[in-house]
């Protein structure tokens, strides 16, 4: 239980974890992550029979970080220290880890939502797109993703790499077990009114944004690549289309010139965001906070230095050949004035290829300089 001044329920809650190692025969111990209580939450903690850890570093991730790390038991069960969910009723966590799931969630909507329990805006906004975002990123069919009282293998839970200290956390667990394989299951909780009298630690727009942006950045494919690939594509389809729409003699009207612009354009913004996309996998990849997917596996052959310094480079060759043909086409009428249509209808082609090379050869470097640094650092934290 992540406890920060909660004198007035976490003796409840401790008591009714109490009873259910009672009244099930279940061996265990109730562990309190103290986050720094002055309103002596400790004491009344100890007082009940819970074991009581200190944690220094603020943040409700912290907590259970330190509360996970000093647990004994084969299986932690986590949840907030404020009346609002019942310890005494844990037989279908229990069960289902005892079945072979390696994390088990409570599902606040399946098992029903106290009048005042949960405010309107998280109840009907927040909770259900978040979830539905989780849902959608890692392809899993938890339906809370937030729950704040959920179940699992201490050990399967350790090899995840948990890093956010702060309400994310309760995102990123469910993230990486499912990024990870490790069987998911739901069971109905109720969800009641807390016990404080205080407002709670929970700030819905701080906090909201924080899971949202984690989800996100967690997720490079929906925020990245796949907004990169249609842009580059469509960008792509709409050049050629436009060239191959052009008249016979070579005449066309300004505005598909003006269009040629806007769909080069994105051609270079999707090539960026899908450098983007890989860099921010690998970098996650690299530090351990994700694990490395099949694809970028697959693709490593592709994606080394030599290989993107390459294409990069033929680009923007194939750009400045190109663009040194028409420099030579102009010559051969005596540099005089050119047909605005005529010219940019290939020049803004051979930009693009340019531009579109250097990025790729920039991104390749970019993307060595992160490996280099990071396994330096690795090595000297290791001799030391």
């Amino acid at each position: 239980m992540p406890c920060l001044n909660e004198a007035r329920t976490v003796g409840q809650c401790v008591e009714a974890a109490q009873d259910y190692l009672r009244r099930t025969g279940t061996a265990g111990e109730i562990l309190v992550a103290d986050n720094g209580s002055s309103d002596g939450s400790r004491e009344i903690a100890e007082a009940a029979g819970a074991r009581v850890v200190p944690v220094p570093e603020r943040g409700y991730g912290a907590a259970l970080l330190g509360g996970i790390a000093a647990a004994r038991g084969r299986y932690v069960i986590m949840g907030d220290a404020d009346c609002s969910y019942d310890f005494a009723n844990l037989d279908g966590f229990v069960e289902r880890l005892r079945a072979g799931d390696r994390l088990v969630m409570g599902n606040r909507f399946r098992g029903g939502i106290d009048d005042g329990a949960m405010p309107l805006l998280h109840r009907y906004l927040g909770n259900p797109v978040l979830s539905f975002i989780g849902r959608l990123f890692f392809r899993t069919d938890i339906g809370d993703f937030h729950c704040g009282i959920r179940g699992f293998h201490r050990e399967s839970v350790a090899t995840l790499g948990l890093v956010s200290t702060g309400m994310e956390f309760a995102s990123e667990m469910v993230a990486k077990a499912a990024l990870a394989g490790l069987p998911i299951a739901e069971v109905p909780t109720r969800l009641r009114p807390d016990g404080r009298d205080r407002p709670p630690h929970l700030r819905t727009w701080r906090d909201g944004w924080r899971h949202l942006k984690f989800l996100l950045l967690f997720c490079p494919r929906w925020l990245f690549l796949y907004p990169g690939l249609a842009m580059l594509v469509g960008g792509l389809l709409g050049l050629a289309a436009l060239q191959q729409t052009w008249g016979a003699d070579g005449s066309g009207p300004a505005v598909r010139v003006h269009s040629m612009l806007y769909m080069a354009g994105a051609m270079v913004l999707g090539m960026q965001l899908l450098q983007l996309a890989v860099l921010t996998k690998w970098v996650g990849v690299l530090s351990g906070i994700v694990p490395q997917p099949a694809w970028l596996r697959r693709a490593q052959p592709f994606l080394s230095l030599e290989a993107g310094l390459l294409s990069g480079i033929g680009l923007l060759v194939i750009g400045l050949v190109w663009s040194i043909s028409l420099v030579e086409r102009w010559g051969a009428g005596g540099f005089g004035a050119l047909p605005p249509t005529e010219g940019m209808r290939a020049a803004i082609p051979a930009v693009t290829l340019m531009i579109i090379g250097v990025q790729a050869a920039a991104g390749t470097l970019f993307a060595g300089a992160i490996e280099l640094a990071w396994r330096t650092g690795r090595r000297k934290d290791h001799a030391a």
